[in-house]
């Protein structure tokens, strides 16, 4: 078995992850997001997705427009950093349906991959590159050497072909579990046939429910610790569900309630 990348040393279930800083509570992938995370609810580790500007930034989006979130509209790949820094990156984000909108104008900002790293110097992150653009990985896996990030960022893609060039890329650095790659797993370990072996992924970022089906259970948990997998699941906004996978042993919980999360965390604690 291969020894478990630096990313994941010394690190014990569970972890409280905030997807995209805390979707719910803040606008998405920005550093106030972060911020609150961070200082307020105490989270072990960021989530986050980065796209290639026009002009070879990284930059921490999710999606590859612009309308969602910004005051911008068209393709995020379109614009150069500088253009993208003019956009109010707090205009979408509402906590009532659009009843009122309390980031507009009050200049949050699309941030770069590297101003995240240097605010939280030491803080693990969970990074997705989104686009399937060859030689964009190339453009991480350099900006992550020269912050010196590698071994505090958990890389990886939905898409197989980017997970798999990210992986050729940084074979020492922690990779999570590409789409297909996933699923082939995940099936053959709940259908009790022997699952593929692929040691450049150590991490199974995944949802909790396949339609009705809740795919992780103490058991499930057992199983990929004995392959030398950690398992972080996605994404629970759900109290009664953040606590019974606390009580199981689940590696991490993604949320975008990371205040729900902490609360639900100090009362496991508390009661154990």
């Amino acid at each position: 078995m291969r020894a478990p990348p630096a990313f994941l040393r010394g690190l014990r279930p569970t972890l409280h992850i905030s997807h995209r800083g805390g979707a719910l509570l803040a606008p998405e992938n920005t550093l106030e997001a972060f911020r609150q995370a961070v200082e307020r609810f105490r989270t072990d580790m960021l989530e986050l997705d980065v796209h290639v500007t026009r002009d070879g930034e990284i930059v921490v989006a999710h999606d590859d427009t612009l309308q969602r979130c910004t005051d911008g509209i068209g393709q995020l790949a379109a614009l150069s950093l500088s253009e993208l820094k003019r956009l109010d990156a707090g205009y979408g984000f509402t906590p009532d349906e659009g009843q009122t909108f309390p980031f507009r104008g009050r200049g949050v900002r699309i941030p770069t991959l590297r101003e995240v790293l240097r605010a939280f110097p030491g803080l693990r992150l969970n990074v997705e590159l989104k686009p399937d653009v060859p030689g964009q990985e190339e453009l991480l896996a350099r900006l992550l050497e020269d912050e010196g990030a590698v071994d505090r960022v958990c890389l990886g893609s939905e898409q197989d072909a980017v997970g798999e060039r990210l992986a050729a890329r940084l074979p020492d650095a922690c990779h999570f579990y590409p789409r297909e790659a996933l699923a082939a797993l995940v099936i053959g370990m709940r259908s009790g046939e022997p699952p593929p072996e692929d040691p450049r992924y150590t991490v199974l970022d995944m949802p909790l429910y396949f339609g009705e089906v809740r795919l992780v259970d103490a058991q499930f948990l057992r199983e990929c610790a004995e392959r030398g997998k950690w398992v972080n699941v996605w994404t629970v906004d759900d109290a009664a569900e953040m606590t019974r996978l606390i009580e199981e042993g689940v590696g991490g919980i993604m949320t975008d309630r990371p205040d729900l999360l902490r609360q639900r965390m100090d009362a496991t604690t508390k009661a154990g």
